[in-house]
């Protein structure tokens, strides 16, 4: 992520919110979005954070979107954002850092911010780019609370402007062919799922630090076995949680003050049930739904790129399958600003994965308490 203070002051803000339509969006392929006829112009996207994310994965998916386009970023290096501007051809004009966000008001070049800094960061720059006027991408998770998603969505509504979520795996082909599966008239719904995402974490980085990171390997890869269960349950949250965490821990000197392993259940309606891990001292990316009708299992469920998944009906295989996650998630962005189209991935989503984490937290916290989800 991006050179910056991680002391910085959080904003906080109470409202409620109601998740959108999430079903009814989740069934919307994204397809017909980027094969319409191609817009006037680009839409222009600063990115706030050039951290390991947006050097490795944003910054060359911009090289490939069709709809959109790098012209400034934000970050806590100047040097770095210099070198950004030289890569990409936009003005040094168009360097800003944390505390002069409030001047992208001042450049209409610039039509949304991407925000990619640390999760305890998240909600302070997604306000403060509406507040300027901009669109917004929150990278996931939205935040580390659901207040602070209330917030985020209170801001940009204000403000008139969209906010949806980095959730890349919306827009990749093996999991939109799931999301197909799990309809009535095909596989779904699905009655069983089990999902697993781990890896081993070297060093003590800020995701491994609650200040920062909000939360352990929950907040970061378990986000996506909960993303997967919602989409094979249809697009709709879980009725209630049960958790535990993993103990005793390995690195105990490590994973100081978050989980480092964490496993739980998730009860969708009808009985259907998704069970999940995640870890910071393991490896597994596996992903299986399944039912009286057919099943779907992952091999190689949420990396960026080399997925691999098969169904009761055969070996899944599509024409393109090397299509860059970020660059399809960000287009599809950009047609739903140009066009005025809903987004797949709204704020609401991600505030409703952070009701499902707080609840996930809250049922390891108590021994394994069946917790209600209300979204």
């Amino acid at each position: 992520m991006s050179s910056f203070s991680l002391n910085a002051q959080q904003s906080r803000r109470n409202f409620l919110g109601q998740l959108g339509a999430a079903s009814a969006l989740a069934a919307m392929a994204p397809r017909p979005l980027l094969a319409a006829a191609r817009p006037q112009r680009k839409l222009g996207i600063a990115l706030a954070g050039l951290g390991n994310y947006s050097t490795g994965q944003l910054g060359p998916a911009l090289k490939l979107t069709q709809f959109c386009r790098l012209v400034g970023v934000v970050t806590g290096s100047r040097d770095k954002g210099l070198k950004w501007a030289g890569d990409f051809g936009f003005p040094q004009t168009s360097v800003y850092d944390y505390g002069t966000m409030s001047r992208l008001a001042d450049n209409p070049d610039i039509d949304a911010v991407y925000v990619v800094t640390p999760n305890s960061l998240h909600a302070e720059h997604v306000i403060a780019a509406a507040k300027a006027g901009k669109h917004v991408i929150c990278e996931k998770p939205m935040g580390i609370s659901v207040a602070e998603c209330d917030a985020m969505i209170a801001a940009c509504r204000k403000a008139g402007k969209r906010l949806a979520i980095g959730y890349r795996l919306h827009y990749d082909p093996y999991h939109r062919e799931m999301i197909r599966l799990a309809r009535p008239e095909n596989f779904g719904p699905f009655e069983r799922m089990r999902g697993t995402f781990s890896f081993k974490m070297r060093g003590r980085p800020w995701r491994a630090i609650r200040k920062y990171s909000g939360g352990g390997p929950l907040m970061d890869v378990g986000i996506y076995v909960i993303q997967a269960g919602c989409m094979a349950a249809g697009g709709i949250a879980p009725l209630a949680v049960t958790a535990h965490e993993i103990l005793p821990k390995k690195s105990p000197e490590v994973f100081q003050d978050v989980e480092e392993t964490i496993a739980w259940k998730m009860e969708f309606p009808n009985g259907v049930i998704c069970d999940g891990r995640c870890s910071y001292v393991e490896a597994a990316n596996t992903f299986r739904a399944e039912s009286s009708k057919g099943w779907i299992e992952f091999t190689k469920t949420f990396s960026y790129r080399d997925l691999a998944a098969s169904t009761s009906q055969g070996q899944l295989s599509f024409r393109n399958p090397e299509a860059n996650q970020q660059a399809l998630q960000m287009d599809a962005f950009a047609r739903n600003v140009l066009d005025g189209t809903p987004s797949l991935v709204p704020g609401e989503m991600g505030r409703r994965d952070m009701v499902i984490i707080e609840a996930i937290y809250a049922s390891a916290a108590a021994n394994g308490k069946r917790i209600e989800i209300k979204v």
